[in-house]
C-alpha cells in the first residue's frame, strides 16, 4: 500500500549547502516502480527501476544555487525530477513520464502527489502520436542496425520496441494510457528470448505503427493538453511552500 505520513519540515537555510539527495528523501511527493516491473514483463533477473518526483521547497529558489531539475539515487536504479521539470516533460508527452504517472506500482505518495495524479488527464494529448512514434523510430534505427552488424538485434530491446507501440496504438484509440501489457506479456516474453524471428518481429512493428497512425486521425485525445490546470497546480504548489504550509 502506498505510505501517506508526511516528509520531515524543511531545514534548508540560506546558508546550508544543497544536498540533492535530501530532496528525495525528505521532499518526495510520489514515488513508483518502473520498468520491466510496471509493465508485467518481470522475470528472475529484472531489476526494480524506480522513479519519482519531489518538490524543492520554494525558498530554495531564491538562491544563487538552485535546486536541481533531477536526482540520480540515492538508491540503485532510482531517478527523480523535481516537480516543475516533471510537469514540462509530460507536457511534451515524453512517454517516460507519462507512464510514470500511470504506474500500477506506487510506493509512495502524499496530498501534493495525489493532486499531481490527478492530473493525469491533463497532461495527455495528441502530441503523444509524435512522441511515442518519434522514440519508437530511433529505436528501429538502433535495431536494424544492430541487425547489419551482428545479425540479431537486442532482442530485449525489441520487445520493449513492441510494447511502446502497443501502448501508443491503444492510448490513441482509447484516450488511455496503460503501463501493464496484460496478455501480451508472454508474447512478449518469447520476443524477448528470442523465439520470434526478425522478420515477425518486424512484421508486428510495421503493423503497429500503421495502427498508431490510423488511430490518431479518430483519437479522443484534444490537441493540446491542457496547460493552465497544470500550471495552475504548480503555483499553488510553489505558494504553499512559500507559506510553510
Amino acid at each position: 500500500m502506498p505510505t501517506t505520513e508526511p516528509p520531515p519540515p524543511d531545514t534548508h537555510g540560506p546558508h546550508e549547502p544543497l544536498r540533492p539527495h535530501d530532496l528525495v528523501r525528505d521532499h518526495t511527493v510520489y514515488a513508483c516502480v518502473m520498468g520491466s516491473r510496471a509493465f508485467g514483463l518481470a522475470t528472475d533477473g529484472s531489476d526494480t527501476d524506480r522513479r519519482g518526483v519531489y518538490v524543492a521547497p520554494t525558498p530554495l529558489f531564491w538562491r544563487f544555487e538552485k535546486p536541481p531539475t533531477h536526482v540520480e539515487g540515492p538508491a540503485e536504479e532510482q531517478f527523480g525530477h523535481e516537480l516543475e521539470r516533471f510537469c514540462e516533460l509530460a507536457l511534451r508527452a515524453n512517454p517516460n513520464i507519462l507512464e510514470c504517472l500511470h504506474s500500477p506500482l506506487v510506493e509512495h505518495v502524499d496530498d501534493t502527489g495525489r493532486e499531481l495524479l490527478a492530473l493525469r488527464g491533463a497532461f495527455l494529448s495528441r502530441r503523444a502520436h509524435e512522441t511515442f512514434t518519434g522514440y519508437a523510430v530511433s529505436q528501429r534505427k538502433k535495431l536494424d542496425a544492430d541487425v547489419r552488424l551482428h545479425g540479431a538485434p537486442r532482442w530485449k530491446h525489441a520487445m520493449h520496441l513492441l510494447r511502446l507501440l502497443t501502448s501508443c496504438r491503444d492510448l490513441l484509440r482509447t484516450g488511455t494510457l496503460t503501463v501493464d501489457v496484460g496478455a501480451e506479456r508472454e508474447p512478449l516474453l518469447a520476443v524477448k528470448r528470442g523465439e520470434v524471428s526478425w522478420s515477425e518481429v518486424e512484421s508486428r512493428m510495421t503493423r503497429l505503427a500503421a495502427e498508431a497512425d490510423a488511430a490518431a486521425d479518430r483519437t479522443p485525445l484534444p490537441p493540446e493538453p491542457d496547460h493552465r490546470r497544470v500550471a495552475d497546480f504548480l503555483f499553488r504548489v510553489r505558494r504553499d511552500s512559500a507559506l510553510g504550509h
